[in-house]
């Protein structure tokens, strides 16, 4: 980040630039000059990174505007405070207009000076501190994209953090579109494991003979086309964490074989009598019932035990529907900006529609609808959709797990007004949402007031006002 408290002065008079330099370095700032627009770019193109620059309209060669124009192709985001003499208001005009951030007259008093640049200085901190925010919030959208705060998602999430960094099988239960590789990526993200390699099979991809090389490999010759040896992606994934999706799926013979590798760490690879070790992290998901499975006999009851060592069930969207309006938001942004949209938002007619339907396909069925309406920017095709399937808006959003309710009518007390209902039903809808993005922030207010699109005051104030103060 550059540095906010430094200065580059840029003019030919060297007379002014020793008498600016002496007068903002006796302000506590960190001073450099320079003699002309050539050096300045030099310097802000080799990193020197200044947090504001002044700079003189009228210059021999490369003069103010064009001096500026250059430096904001190097960094736009760099205020620039053009230096004017008398009777240069056209030109100021012009450079403001090229995007200069203030101006100041050559006759100026020493405290205009330093206003001008404290204003320049707070502006460029803040945008520094956007950008910050900015990188920091993407790189925890991927580290994180589990997005919610009911109480069932969070109590799912509790649970892993808990696991995370044990190295016990874990079984991941949840319907079709729920987000079970999502679960299982943050364990290993989250487990000793992290550096090592993430490695996913999908049982239910592949015939049982073509899944068992590929699970444990082969020797050359094991059969036709066998040219030579394989490694097996339990042999790939050593030291790592192996990620069985739709392990219901799996044949018996093949779920004998897996229980040999939980049980002693060990294997062949087919068509070889040499004993593989390997040390890896299972971890498993089905959206089958496995204990029916297992009654049914289609699943070994052993293997079951092995692999349920730690149950972690995901809810189906339709159980957590306060989580709906972060979901949608957060694919929102996701597509706008993948895509190069400007859609911020769905309409409240459409997120009533949201609240009255079952979401059989769970999120992921959500996040393919959002990206086609990010795309198409059309939600009448959405409309439509749910017209064929005879889905009816709801008339009321579900309230949000923490959130209180309004306080019951005193109805010997006398007149009521309506005034006053809607008033408290605001307050207590602000607060639901404030609480909500605060808790989905882990309490980051700044990036809860970018999300809220208030100021961070405002989101300090209203925190303060409702009660969420920790």
């Amino acid at each position: 980040m550059a540095e906010v408290r430094s200065v580059l002065v840029v003019d030919d008079d060297p007379g002014i630039r020793e008498y600016l330099q002496n007068l903002l370095c006796l302000s506590g700032y960190e001073v450099e000059t320079v003699s002309c627009g050539t050096d300045a770019l030099a310097l802000v193109e080799g990193g020197a990174g200044p947090g504001v620059v002044i700079l003189d309209i009228m210059m021999p060669g490369m003069d103010g505007i064009e001096t500026l124009t250059r430096l904001q192709r190097l960094d736009a985001d760099l205020p620039v405070i053009m230096l004017s003499g008398v009777g240069q208001t056209a030109v100021v005009v012009k450079a403001m207009k090229a995007g200069a951030y203030d101006y100041i007259d050559k006759s100026f008093e020493a405290d205009e000076l330093e206003m001008a640049v404290d204003k320049a200085l707070e502006r460029r901190r803040l945008v520094l501190e956007i950008r910050s925010l900015k990188d920091r919030l993407r790189e925890q959208e991927e580290a994180d994209p589990i997005v919610g705060v009911s109480h069932a998602l969070q109590a799912m999430k509790e649970l892993l953090d808990n696991v995370a960094d044990t190295d016990v099988t874990a079984l991941i239960e949840g319907e079709s579109g729920v987000g079970k590789e999502l679960v299982a990526r943050r364990l290993h993200r989250h487990s000793r494991r992290r550096q090592e390699r993430w490695v996913k099979v999908n049982c239910a991809a592949l015939p049982p003979d073509l899944l068992e090389s590929e699970l444990f490999g082969y020797e050359k010759g094991a059969f036709t086309g066998a040219l030579k040896r394989k490694e097996g992606r339990f042999e790939y994934a050593h030291k790592g964490t192996i990620f069985l999706d739709e392990i219901g799926e799996m044949s018996l013979p093949l779920q004998s074989k897996i229980l040999q590798v939980l049980q002693d760490r060990e294997f062949t690879r087919l068509g070889g009598n040499d004993t593989v070790r390997v040390d890896v992290r299972v971890v498993c998901a089905t959206n089958r019932n496995l204990r029916k499975a297992v009654d049914d006999k289609e699943f070994r009851e052993d293997l079951y035990y092995r692999l349920n060592v730690v149950n972690i069930r995901v809810p189906a969207l339709r159980e957590r529907p306060e989580d709906i309006p972060l979901l949608t938001r957060y694919f929102v942004q996701k597509y706008a900006e993948k895509y190069g949209r400007t859609r911020s938002a769905v309409s409240d007619q459409l997120m009533a529609h949201f609240f009255s339907y079952d979401w059989p396909g769970n999120v992921r069925e959500l996040e393919n609808l959002i990206k086609r309406l990010v795309i198409l920017d059309d939600e009448r095709f959405i409309f439509s959709e749910f017209q064929s399937k005879n889905v009816t808006p709801t008339a009321a959003v579900p309230p949000l797990p923490f959130a209180e309710p309004l306080e019951e009518i005193d109805l010997t007390r006398g007149p009521i007004s309506l005034k006053e209902i809607a008033h408290k039903a605001a307050v207590v809808a602000e607060r639901r949402m404030i609480a909500a993005v605060l808790q989905q922030t882990n309490w980051n207010r700044r990036k809860a007031a970018k999300i809220l699109d208030v100021s961070y005051k405002t989101l300090l104030y209203k925190i303060r006002d409702c009660g969420l103060e920790r």
